[in-house]
């Protein structure tokens, strides 16, 4: 059986996909208006969670 790890964005590199500040970024991340999860006590988004930030899901 094989698993994928997920591409993690941190917070410079999510900024950067969704053009906005990373002020911004952690903005959404704190209101939870786009999806994060720590790891290893840094917090990231995952190419899924940007794609439907941009979406509207």
């Amino acid at each position: 059986m094989t698993t994928t790890i997920p591409k993690v964005y941190f917070c410079t590199e999510v900024a950067t996909e969704i053009r906005r500040t990373e002020a911004a970024v952690r903005w959404l991340w704190s209101t939870k208006a786009l999806r994060s999860r720590l790891v290893g006590g840094r917090r990231v988004s995952t190419a899924e969670d940007i794609a439907d930030f941009l979406t509207g899901v």
